[in-house]
């Protein structure tokens, strides 16, 4: 007897293979961000001073402040990162999650930091330059 092949299964396999790829991007970055977090955040925050996003009194400050934000994603609750990171989560086709989380952090957290003078640029600016340092530890 023939077997009959339900379109919609095949696509909600399609869907669920899809989603199960990009879960192990994720949790593969999440890794890769907390081994890597001090040599992350000392490339980050060059970048971003680099760029004249940030302007600084202690650069070593705000190094440990980037790095303590990568080592602490593994452990956040996805509803968490969801919601930090709603406001910009339509920046940019195929954002790096972990891009959008430390760009919404500087928007948001980082400029009340009491080492902080000012912060430049719009979302899109900031997201860049988080993205160019973050792109190394996303798989391709």
């Amino acid at each position: 007897m023939a077997r009959h092949m339900n379109p919609s299964s095949s696509t909600n396999k399609t869907i669920d293979a899809i989603d199960r790829k990009r879960e192990r991007e994720r949790n593969m970055m999440l890794k890769k961000s907390r081994e890597m977090a001090p040599e992350l955040a000392v490339a980050l925050v060059q970048r971003l001073l680099d760029n004249q996003i940030i302007e600084t009194n202690s650069v070593h400050a705000i190094q440990e402040s980037v790095a303590k934000q990568l080592q602490g994603l593994g452990e956040m609750e996805e509803f968490d990162m969801q919601f930090k990171i709603a406001p910009i989560r339509n920046l940019v086709p195929d954002p790096n999650v972990i891009s959008l989380y430390l760009t919404q952090y500087i928007i948001e957290d980082l400029i009340d930091h009491p080492h902080i003078q000012d912060v430049f640029g719009d979302d899109l600016d900031i997201y860049r330059a988080v993205d160019s340092i973050l792109k190394r530890i996303r798989p391709r």
